[in-house]
């Protein structure tokens, strides 16, 4: 009988996502309740955003929850790498398999030629799909070009007509037509892999059984497994999870709701909380019962049981569940939690050094150190009026700070001080005319310890949240501003 082999793998391209550890807590579960494994494996083709920084705060944030794996970058096992930056050699045996079978074809259409098709072909209303250009360049010729080290993708071949049958474990059979699939670039001019190719052979030569992923990719299901036929390997069985949701349904995203896990953890909510949390999400407990724990869901754990409505991600309900947990502990349990999340020697040290000079007895500390051990705070308005710039310029510094710093991804006060400068410059200011707007945000008060000393000492979830806070207390960003200042942030260093 073969073991039931499942996964997770998520780019280390940002902050830990809530919907990669619901896909993650997913994936356990089944892995679990069938007796088999879950692998973590590392999509770091993105040599751009890829970080080792990101990487490492998907380990600690699965970890912090409760998730662990059987094999990965960190832990090992007998399918690694577990990186898919260190498999380039396994990727290109692929990729010149496909192409010697005629699956695939080297593609060497620049970019201002496809932009023009697909120009044409929205014009048309037509699918902005590419036109098998190289496709009809013979194969001889076509490997001169690529010896000679002319730039190039290879690109998989697809059907033009008919449809495939895409069979998921939620939704039974699904239909797809081939006319609104494109021909994927497998490998891209730099020779790293697409997702498409590297997802396959990956999971193929991991011997993944299961692949429990999100919604999103279902439309692009039919290339994922023509690239399975083409190899000649049994796919695994699909599921394709329901996305979560915003409270007024959109796609969760962190302008509406705080989405890095790493936020929750800095918040206080409870691991085991939040882990509950998202096992609710589009599932439950045969009984109904809301508050359950993740050794009770891997017991009654069954994938038919999720429904396909969009979860909605809650933070209210998030936060009165976290209430249930908080409220069932042994007073001490509580105490201790409350220790381990704030009050304990490593935070508590950062903090010292700033509020020792400033305090002339420890009556005094929690008045002026409070906002370190808040989550959101209580902001007035009228700390944000500004001698030199007008509400607007107020809310527009605020912005492109905020957004520049969700783009830092080794966060120091060094790397801060420069985001704030570069956003002063860009207006014509100095740093000093924007920080007194910077106090007011993080600390909630017009003056304090160093702003910039304890931007660095919250982190980024909290420094992010609390900008944003302050920016919707202003009045918020319009769509037109929005579309505006996003042209001024491409220009600033």
């Amino acid at each position: 009988m073969t073991t039931v082999r499942t996964r997770i793998a998520p780019s280390p391209t940002g902050d830990p996502h809530v919907g990669t550890a619901y896909i993650a807590l997913f994936n356990l579960c089944f892995a679990r309740q069938h007796g088999g494994q879950f692998i973590l494996r590392i999509e770091d083709t993105d040599q751009v955003r890829s970080t080792r920084e990101s990487e490492q705060q998907i380990y600690d944030a699965l970890r912090w929850l409760g998730i662990e794996w059987d094999e990965g970058p960190d832990v090992g096992g007998p399918h690694g790498p577990y990186r898919q930056s260190e498999r380039g050699a396994i990727y290109k045996k692929y990729s010149d398999e496909l192409v010697a079978k005629g699956h695939a074809f080297p593609c060497f259409c620049s970019a201002e030629r496809l932009d023009a098709v697909r120009a044409e072909q929205m014009a048309n209303k037509e699918t902005p799909r590419y036109d098998g250009h190289c496709m009809h360049i013979a194969p001889e010729e076509a490997q001169r070009r690529v010896a000679a080290g002319e730039s190039h993708v290879v690109r998989m071949k697809v059907p033009s007509e008919g449809v495939c049958v895409v069979k998921d474990m939620l939704r039974g059979e699904v239909e797809i037509g081939w006319d609104r699939i494109d021909m994927q670039v497998l490998m891209k001019a730099d020779g790293l892999p697409t997702y498409f190719l590297a997802n396959v052979v990956d999971d193929h030569l991991m011997g993944i059984t299961h692949v429990l992923r999100g919604e999103e990719w279902l439309p692009s299901a039919p290339k994922l497994l023509k690239l399975y036929e083409y190899f000649g390997w049994e796919a695994p069985v699909n599921c394709y999870m329901p996305l979560l949701r915003n409270p007024d349904k959109s796609k969760l995203s962190k302008r509406k709701n705080p989405t890095s896990i790493t936020f929750y953890q800095r918040m206080g909510f409870l691991p085991q909380a939040m882990l509950n949390y998202l096992g609710r999400m589009g599932w439950s407990m045969p009984d109904e019962r809301e508050k359950f724990t993740l050794d009770e869901m891997i017991a009654h754990f069954d994938i038919t049981r999720v429904s396909l409505g969009g979860p909605i991600f809650d933070l209210e309900k998030l936060s009165w569940l976290n209430g249930q947990w908080l409220r069932e502990l042994p007073v001490e349990r509580f105490a201790e939690e409350v220790q381990k999340w704030a009050f304990n020697p490593d935070y508590l040290m950062k903090i010292a050094p700033h509020v020792q000079g400033r305090v002339e007895t420890f009556s005094q500390i929690a008045p002026l150190a409070a906002f370190f051990f808040s989550g959101g705070l209580n902001l007035d308005a009228s700390l944000f009026e500004h001698k030199k710039l007008s509400p607007e310029q107020v809310r527009q510094a605020m912005q492109l700070v905020l957004w520049k710093l969700e783009a830092l991804r080794q966060w120091s006060k060094d790397g801060i001080t420069a985001v704030i400068q570069a956003v002063a410059e860009s207006m014509g200011l100095k740093l000093r005319d924007l920080m007194p707007l910077m106090f007011p945000a993080i600390t909630g008060q017009a003056s304090s310890v160093s702003v910039l000393d304890a931007m660095e000492i919250l982190g980024p979830d909290l420094t992010r949240f609390r900008l944003r806070q302050a920016i919707e207390l202003l009045g918020g960003v319009s769509k037109k501003e929005n579309k505006e200042w996003e042209k001024l942030l491409a220009a600033i260093a």
